[in-house]
């Protein structure tokens, strides 16, 4: 596995899992820190991206799309192509002009922000988007999912006035906990600030950061959040609100973040209009929930050692009929029944023993397995095994259906 070839993984270790369950795959042509992710594996991100939208949905978040490349220029003008240089993929046109694969995105949001004049009753401005930034990282420090150069970032900006910002703070705040929450984590909150004796590598003035670190500080304290302190943790713009999960090895990673930004509203002018019809200088959030979704599907599958919740399951039910010959009419009519209402389920067609479908099954770590003999096909019910020695007898599949709908709903 890429250059974790050689090493000995523990058996629920993301890449480990990810083999089993034809999640993902890199290659040797593509590249180390490529991930290719196989239909199974991309179902789970766009479950993930979907939920977080699901999130996203009550504070109006409008959805843009940039392209992967930009000159040279908007990254001068940021302070990227200086500060953030040795990870920059670089690219140069037939013309000879200078590009740069993008390693973030918001100097593209910016411009979608300063594209027109905007009245103070039109702030907050908030952009989203869920795309791929690529970072040029050295190949001794890729890993698995957790350290990439295609990184997929559920990217979000909010442009605001100041006294907007600790409102704006909260609502992401509240995206966060109620994604992880979805998952068992408990959450540590880092205030990632600057290293104060080596002010070059950040962008900025100390006054500038010091109004920054003190606004942010104010904003966990009236959360009423336990939090540390973490010098020279901060973004090269501005100071972070980090969150760190554990997961069920009890293995810590840094998972979502928000940050305050007062130095890129600087750089790029950037203002709304007041209501004196003055020009107001605004303040920039930038806010990731999973952080990448590559990190965030191999910190999942650890921590539930592979067995997703059914909502994030590739495959949420197995039909497996005892015999194909006297069985699989039956079966297909209640493989017909889930798949017409969505429910991503799979009929094995096999000649295989019931034993060994199980087995193979159980090794898929399908949520749900359904089988269906003479009983089942005579009474028009089925059997389910579930995961934890959960088992349905006499059930008819439109029950079951029921039962399927109002889990995923809940996202169990």
């Amino acid at each position: 596995m890429e250059n974790d070839k050689g090493k000995e993984l523990n058996k629920n270790d993301h890449r480990v899992i990810g083999r089993e369950l034809d999640l993902f795959t890199f290659s040797d042509l593509v590249g180390s820190g490529l991930p290719l992710w196989t239909p199974r594996g991309t179902i789970i991100r766009e479950e993930l991206d979907e939920f977080i939208w699901e999130l996203r949905a009550k504070y109006d978040y409008g959805r843009v799309t940039i392209p992967h490349i930009t000159k040279r220029e908007l990254y001068e003008k940021s302070g990227h192509w200086d500060k953030f240089s040795d990870e920059l993929f670089r690219i140069k046109s037939r013309e000879g002009k200078e590009y740069a694969l993008k390693p973030m995105s918001c100097p593209h949001h910016i411009q979608i922000f300063d594209r027109k004049t905007h009245s103070y009753r039109e702030m907050p401005q908030r952009y989203a988007e869920t795309t791929m930034v690529y970072r040029d990282e050295q190949s001794g420090e890729l890993g698995g999912l957790t350290r990439v150069l295609s990184i997929t970032q559920d990217d979000a900006h909010v442009f605001c006035r100041e006294n907007q910002t600790k409102e704006e703070f909260f609502k992401i705040w509240d995206i966060v906990d109620k994604f992880y929450k979805t998952f068992g984590f408990t959450l540590r909150v880092r205030l990632s600030f600057r290293d104060p004796k080596d002010m070059k590598k950040y962008l900025g003035t100390k006054e500038i950061w010091d109004k920054a670190e003190t606004e942010l500080r104010e904003i966990a304290e009236e959360r009423g959040a336990s939090f540390f302190e973490g010098p020279n943790e901060a973004a090269l713009y501005g100071p972070k609100l980090d969150f760190l999960a554990k997961n069920s090895a009890g293995r810590e990673w840094q998972v979502a973040t928000i940050q305050l930004d007062m130095n890129m509203p600087e750089r790029f002018d950037l203002a709304c209009v007041n209501e004196q019809g003055e020009r107001e200088r605004i303040i920039m959030i930038h806010a990731a929930i999973t952080g990448s979704l590559e990190r965030g599907v191999a910190i999942l599958l650890e921590h539930f050692e592979g067995s997703l919740p059914l909502w994030l399951s590739p495959v949420q039910v197995k039909i497996l009929p005892i015999s194909t010959e006297k069985h699989l009419d039956y079966a297909s009519t209640v493989f017909k029944t889930l798949k017409e209402n969505d429910i991503r389920v799979e009929l094995d067609e096999s000649n295989e023993s019931l034993s060994k479908k199980i087995r193979n099954a159980k090794l898929e770590k399908i949520p749900y397995l359904i089988v269906i003999g003479d009983k089942e096909k005579d009474s028009n019910t089925i059997t389910v095994e579930g995961r934890g020695n959960e088992k349905l007898e006499g059930i008819t599949a439109e029950k079951f259906l029921e039962k399927l709908k109002e889990e995923i709903k809940n996202k169990k």
